[in-house]
């Protein structure tokens, strides 16, 4: 077992709750509804919270492209002083006006949560006005962290999706915790297609709301982001009897793996045999273009900081494939079992963080020699700062990362990253 901990895990979070926001801390809540191409969100709140919102995710549609904007109630003094409802019915009025929408998201924010509006009278009488789904997101931000922020997500999505009545059983599934970012739905379903699986729904990446409501009927689901959507599998598990899998689909290992997983999860013979044909034709075709990079990257050394624990583990092994040595991983929503799984993959000497601030990561980066940091728009600064290469993959990035195509992309992105000359210019500078 390697690894060690910089300090007790999971006691933090208590104290680092203070500082977050369920729904603006990277924008957890919004962030899983923005990719659902023909819904439309008010945020009932000040203007400030809205601008979380603004074009938050490298999301793209295959149709729609009403998803990009939110709407804001914009409350002010006098509205904090008399209440906001008249004022979230009036915006309900004008969304349907103009745009005539097939399901409504509405966010309460903290103010909401204060001054107590009843949201959920609103969202009723438009339901009975309009007759669409009008859906409360109950989101103060001091309910709670990021995870709080995904629990509630996933109840509003289950509100979308249940039906009066089960529906009958298709040989589909659905994939949950996509978000189409930079197109990544679309190679995943690809590869599905590939070897004979049909894909019922997208939750939430690229997913149209007529599609959410038949996910019901799938057979599997295919958790890709853990720490958004276990909770969701759990209840699609319980209430529509749903089994569920995690699957990921960064690096070349865990790609081929999860697509064998899923043809044997899906039971049918004849897929099994395409999955095996197609990952050996995809290996052949990506393992010596890899190769290529290799030469460069081997024996460097990685640091990761990414949202939830199965996408580290995931980059722990992608960094093995390029002969690299993670020497600092850590997560923002990492459970226990995805820290045993990581001190498992990494060295005996090598660091494991828990949700950490700015100044931890700089000292165990420094201390550990790292050449690269992976992680969300956040860290690219402190790793600039520090003369260190950095990797973008958060949700704000244009490229795709996952699959076969995306495994070249990101081996590229920091062979171009870690091997340019301006860090010997930088490290130049540094001595003088």
């Amino acid at each position: 077992m390697g690894g060690r901990f910089s300090s007790p895990l999971f006691e933090r979070r208590l104290y680092n709750g203070k500082r977050k926001c369920c729904f603006t801390r990277k924008s957890p809540i919004y962030s899983l509804f923005n990719p659902i191409t023909d819904a439309f969100h008010i945020i009932h709140g000040p203007i400030g919270c809205a601008s979380y919102t603004w074009d938050i995710r490298g999301s793209l549609s295959s149709d729609e492209e009403g998803y990009r904007n939110s709407y804001s109630t914009d409350l002010r003094e006098r509205d904090v002083i008399f209440g906001g409802q008249k004022k979230l019915a009036a915006a309900v009025d004008e969304v349907m006006a103009i745009h005539s929408p097939k399901v409504i998201f509405i966010y309460a924010t903290c103010i909401v949560g204060v001054i107590g509006d009843d949201i959920d009278a609103v969202c009723r009488e438009a339901e009975e006005k309009y007759q669409i789904r009008v859906i409360p997101v109950k989101s103060p931000g001091f309910s709670g962290t990021k995870k709080t922020g995904y629990k509630m997500a996933c109840n509003a999505i289950m509100s979308l999706v249940t039906p009066k009545f089960l529906p009958k059983k298709t040989h589909g599934v659905n994939i949950l915790g996509d978000f189409n970012l930079a197109g990544e739905m679309w190679i995943i379903k690809n590869y599905l297609r590939r070897i004979g699986v049909e894909v019922v729904a997208n939750i939430t990446g690229d997913a149209k709301v007529e599609d959410l409501k038949k996910a019901p009927a799938a057979q599997l689901n295919l958790v890709q982001c853990a720490g958004s959507m276990t909770y969701l599998a759990k209840q699609m598990e319980e209430v529509f009897s749903i089994p569920f899998i995690k699957v990921s689909f960064f690096g070349v290992t865990d790609t081929s793996d999860s697509l064998m997983r899923i043809a044997y999860a899906v039971g049918d013979k004849e897929v099994i045999m395409r999955a095996k044909a197609f990952i050996e034709e995809e290996k052949n075709r990506v393992i010596p273009l890899l190769n290529k990079y290799r030469n460069n990257l081997e024996g460097k050394k990685a640091a990761i900081y990414v949202g939830g624990g199965f996408k580290a583990i995931s980059l722990i092994r992608q960094f093995h494939e390029f002969g690299m040595n993670t020497v600092m991983v850590g997560t923002q929503t990492g459970s226990k079992d995805d820290y045993e799984v990581i001190q498992h993959l990494v060295d005996e000497d090598a660091v494991i963080l828990d949700d950490a601030n700015p100044a931890e990561l700089e000292a165990f980066m420094k201390e550990m020699g790292a050449d690269i940091l992976v992680g969300g728009v956040k860290e690219r600064p402190l790793a600039y700062k520090l003369g260190i290469a950095f990797c973008d993959h958060n949700h704000e990035r244009k490229h795709p990362l996952a699959g076969y195509e995306g495994t070249l992309n990101f081996a590229s992105e920091i062979n171009l990253s870690m091997n340019s000359p301006v860090w010997e210019v930088i490290g130049g500078m540094k001595n003088v």
